[in-house]
């Protein structure tokens, strides 16, 4: 680790990573709950017709992308809320359009076009220090924006007509989402690439959803696996010679096939652990005249050699070879 530190690109390519690992999952979250997963690719392509726009201008090429990704969110939510056509049918133009105006401006662009592949794939290791201040300006917008509104943002993206009867302003809020977005896939388009921009934003959350049990506690871990993956991707992309977006990409995706996997063993331990025992009229207690064994914190009783425990309005079935095994304490007399 101290040898990359030693070099200055991978110091801005390490911040623009926990940066946008930062940024990403937190506004992704919401998108999550409002099922609009994918409204990242959506925005990603518009900004690319905005990179293609500063290609061709001489602009700053963030910039451009940064004002056609805002407009192109502006759009999509107001005709989500005020239009006849879907909000999936909507975000399907943006979609294709950004893509076909794109296309058509880098083919005017001529050789500078040759650049467009670091921003559709990543290349974090050409960040500049200009780039750096951008990206660091506005993932400190989002992630404050985001502290701030959650509870709001959470209201709509739960249930919009609940938050508009309470009185909350729900077209702002979800044109202030829409907007987050938008800067959240320019933030990270070198980092990741504007064409798995939004596995950065969704992937993190749906691990975390897998083990967390609270809105807070998934926003939080979410994070955590984000800025992981992002600078753990970096370190790993400089050391495998590998693309430093798909290497971020796929480390996030291991990290939710872990959470997965784990959480799928869990679950078979603990439902190996709580199984119901027989139905018997028999009921356990003290002065029943079986056997009782301490188990885990609890009495078990042996009864027709099975270990019944109480739980609830039923027993339970606990064996020999159960965790913490089980000593016989006495038995169960008047």
């Amino acid at each position: 680790m101290a040898e990359l530190l030693g070099y200055d690109f991978m110091v801005r390519a390490l911040a623009a990573a926990f940066l946008v690992g930062a940024a990403a999952p937190m506004v992704g979250i919401f998108l999550v709950q409002r099922r609009l997963a994918l409204i990242g690719d959506g925005m990603g392509h518009v900004a690319l017709a905005g990179v293609a726009v500063g290609v061709l201008t001489g602009q700053a090429p963030v910039l451009t992308a940064l004002v056609a990704a805002v407009l192109a969110a502006v759009v999509v939510e107001v005709v989500r809320a005020r239009g006849r056509t879907s909000g999936d049918v909507a975000l399907a133009i943006i979609f294709y359009g950004g893509i076909a105006l794109g296309v058509v401006l880098l083919s005017r662009a001529g050789s500078a076009g040759t650049s467009m592949t670091s921003y559709l794939f990543g290349a974090i290791t050409t960040t500049t220090a200009s780039d750096l201040v951008m990206f660091a300006t506005l993932a400190t917008v989002v992630v404050g924006t985001t502290v701030v509104l959650r509870r709001r943002l959470f209201a709509v993206a739960n249930d919009e007509e609940f938050a508009r009867a309470v009185g909350l302003p729900v077209m702002a809020l979800n044109l202030t989402l829409a907007v987050l977005t938008a800067v959240t896939v320019v933030t990270s388009m070198r980092v990741v690439g504007l064409l798995l921009v939004s596995a950065l934003m969704i992937v993190p959350n749906a691990a975390s959803a897998l083990i967390t049990r609270s809105f807070a506690g998934a926003m939080a871990v979410a994070a955590l696996i984000g800025i992981g993956c992002g600078v753990g991707g970096v370190v790993a992309s400089y050391w495998w010679n590998t693309p430093s977006g798909g290497t971020i990409v796929l480390l996030a995706i291991t990290v939710f096939l872990a959470c997965a996997l784990g959480t799928a063993a869990h679950r078979a331990w603990s439902s190996r652990r709580h199984r119901y025992a027989e139905t018997h009229d028999h009921v356990h207690g003290p002065g029943c005249g079986h056997e009782v064994v301490e188990h885990d914190g609890h009495l078990d009783y042996v009864h027709d050699g099975h270990r019944h425990a109480p739980h609830g309005d039923h027993y339970d079935e606990h064996d020999e070879h159960d965790e913490h095994g089980g000593a016989p304490v006495r038995r169960a007399r008047d």
